[in-house]
């Protein structure tokens, strides 16, 4: 269960600036395209961390 927690924690976060990235972007020609790149961005990144914290607590090979 301790491993669960900063998944959820860090989703949250990502979630987070997914939000402010998606509301603060300015208006203008490109608003949907840099709307689009933010989250892209930071969704991409916390399955890179989540994938890599994954790995590490349930390795495919262990030394027994």
């Amino acid at each position: 269960m301790a491993s669960v927690i900063p998944i959820i924690f860090i989703l949250a976060v990502v979630l987070g600036l997914i939000a402010c990235g998606y509301l603060f972007v300015p208006k203008g020609p490109h608003q949907t395209t840099i709307r689009t790149a933010i989250m892209l961005t930071f969704a991409s990144c916390y399955l890179m961390w989540m994938v890599t914290y994954m790995a590490q607590l349930h390795p495919l090979i262990s030394k027994s």
